[in-house]
């Protein structure tokens, strides 16, 4: 697997939010957005992810979709309901290991604007959150 990040400061000064259950697969996310300059919060379940989320707005929110419990489907949602009583809307990726065009429809069609495959290429992946941030 290519760990390579081609611009270490592809993401310097966004702020993310990291959704992912398993602790080692977060551990990295969170270790390879901040290698490229990030703020990174984690959090390991979808009530973990909104309780962050009342604390510091992130500007883009990365989330497994396999989650035990409420699972990134229904986060989404939650955040989508959340934001329009705010009026702002935040980018979101999901992160699965289903990669099919169905799963991909199912994604965009609950909230998501980006769909990622398990396993992830870091460097594709920062690129995918980097078009998501817009221009810093």
């Amino acid at each position: 697997m290519d760990w390579t990040v081609r611009d270490p400061d592809a993401l310097k000064g966004v702020r993310l939010l990291v959704v992912e259950d398993d602790a080692d697969s977060r551990e990295m996310l969170v270790t390879v957005f901040e290698h490229c300059g990030a703020i990174v919060s984690g959090a390991a379940s979808a009530g973990e992810a909104l309780e962050a989320m009342r604390r510091v707005t992130p500007d883009v929110l990365v989330c497994d979709i396999g989650l035990p419990g409420e699972d990134g489907y229904a986060l989404i949602r939650k955040v989508r309901a959340l934001e329009a009583e705010k009026g702002a809307r935040i980018p979101a990726l999901a992160l699965t290991a289903y990669a099919g065009l169905a799963e991909r429809g199912k994604a965009q069609a609950a909230g998501f604007d980006g769909h990622v495959a398990k396993p992830v290429v870091p460097a594709d992946l920062v690129a995918q959150v980097a078009l998501l941030a817009g221009p810093r």
